[in-house]
């Protein structure tokens, strides 16, 4: 199946062995989740006009590469602000939640901040390595195109992704959908440690969006840093080809294997 889902029912969704991470064949990387979910919160009693503008994700345990379900309602109704939850759930457990704001639009055009310096386009850019060990899953259902450093080079990247395959079969991706499933691979791409020998694993993700994403490429220029005690944070600034567009940001279990 060439997706990251196939659907089966209004709420029922089957994993592909796109959806695969770095830390077994039966675990999925967190791009593709997240963006599922981002699709249950565009759809969730939707508002014309209205932007999500936070979405804030904890990981509740692995989301396994199988049947989840998806549920999304409105904990907070507002006129103008309203606040969602959207759950994906494996075998009846929860497995990752998110949380979002989202706001009605208003014109703020003539006061709003610079559009920012745009990166250089993807297509100027070298694809970027992709270590040996990881080659398949969710990495390979990407493309993958390296302004600055990557997951094969140790510390701060700028680079950009684009997803290669639908996030459910048989549907358009938004804009918004395809920028998920490259935001949570800021701690990867920018990642201070071999994977092979030590854990890196986010515990949760935030993202920030300042406008509407546009497009089918976005960048993250990333960085992490490793604290003293186990734990550290991963960051980025999130780019479509016209220039910033949010940032994001993740904390880190850190461990030896």
């Amino acid at each position: 199946m060439d997706a990251f889902y196939e659907r089966l029912d209004v709420d029922r969704f089957a994993a592909t062995g796109h959806t695969s991470g770095p830390w077994g064949e039966d675990s999925q990387h967190l791009g593709p989740p997240s963006a599922l979910l981002v699709r249950a919160l565009e759809q969730c009693a939707p508002r014309a006009g209205a932007v999500l503008s936070r979405v804030a994700f904890d990981v509740l345990g692995p989301v396994p590469v199988a049947e989840l379900t998806v549920t999304a309602s409105v904990v907070r109704p507002g006129r103008s602000v309203e606040l969602l939850v959207a759950e994906l759930a494996h075998a009846g457990r929860a497995v990752l939640r998110a949380t979002a704001w989202r706001i009605v639009a208003g014109d703020t055009a003539g006061v709003a901040t610079g559009p920012g310096e745009p990166l250089p386009p993807p297509t100027a850019c070298e694809p970027m390595a992709i270590p040996e060990h990881w080659r398949g899953g969710y990495l390979a259902a990407m493309r993958w195109r390296s302004v600055s450093g990557g997951v094969f080079s140790p510390g701060d990247a700028v680079v950009w992704g684009r997803a290669e395959v639908p996030v459910v079969a048989g549907e358009e991706p938004s804009a918004t959908q395809r920028l998920f499933t490259v935001a949570d691979s800021a701690s990867g791409v920018s990642s201070r440690l071999d994977i092979r020998t030590w854990y890196a694993i986010n515990t949760d993700l935030t993202v920030h969006l300042h406008r509407e994403p546009v497009g089918e490429w976005f960048a993250l220029d990333a960085r992490t840093v490793i604290g003293p005690s186990g734990v550290g944070v991963a960051s980025s600034v999130l780019h479509d080809e016209r220039g910033p567009v949010g940032g994001t940001a993740q904390s880190l279990f850190v461990r030896e294997r």
